[in-house]
């Protein structure tokens, strides 16, 4: 996604099963190798990550 990614729109290397397509290939976005995930972001399910993850889209959002 060379403009970025807009808030609320899934990433374009994300496959049916919401998993990253280019994980530890070289063409992976610098961006993504350096996010850091922490509890904040991923709280300690998978539901309560997307949860999270999705009020920082909402707060992000333009």
């Amino acid at each position: 996604m060379p403009n970025g990614k807009p808030a609320g729109v899934p990433c374009a290397q994300l496959d049916a099963d919401m998993r990253c397509r280019v994980f530890g290939r070289p063409e992976r976005p610098g961006f993504c190798g350096s996010l850091r995930p922490s509890a904040d972001m991923c709280g300690d399910s998978r539901e309560e990550a997307l949860s999270l993850l999705a009020a920082l889209e909402l707060a992000t959002r333009p």
